[in-house]
């Protein structure tokens, strides 16, 4: 007379099952804390550009044409970057395009705006 019950082939192939179904949940799940770490990065970068540029609108001159460098401290993270002046067609304006990069120097973030005379 046979006993109910699972025999050990069927107990393990249930165990693999559950530990697939267990890694593509891990995987899934660190992909998705990755991005949003990457989104937090991208967000903090954006706000360091933009003091930079509002930063040069407050000053009411026509930015210099050339490059400098600048730190900013947002969300208790120091972020690198840069800001490249260049000249435009009309003399009254200029492009600004200010970049971020990360303490590790990954670039996270490129803005570029078009400045005026005032």
């Amino acid at each position: 007379m046979r006993s109910p019950g699972f025999t050990l082939v069927e107990v393990l192939v249930a165990l693999a099952i559950v530990a697939v179904a267990l890694a593509a949940g891990l995987r899934s799940s660190g992909a998705l804390v990755q991005n949003a770490q990457r989104q937090s990065e991208q967000l903090l970068a954006q706000l360091c550009a933009e003091n930079e540029l509002v930063r040069l609108r407050l000053g009411r001159q026509l930015p210099a044409i050339g490059q400098g460098d600048f730190d900013c401290e947002q969300g208790g993270q120091t972020l690198q970057g840069s800001l490249v002046v260049s000249a435009t067609p009309n003399p009254n304006f200029r492009r600004v395009e200010a970049r971020v990069r990360s303490q590790d120097q990954r670039p996270l973030l490129s803005l570029v705006a078009v400045m005026g005379n005032l």
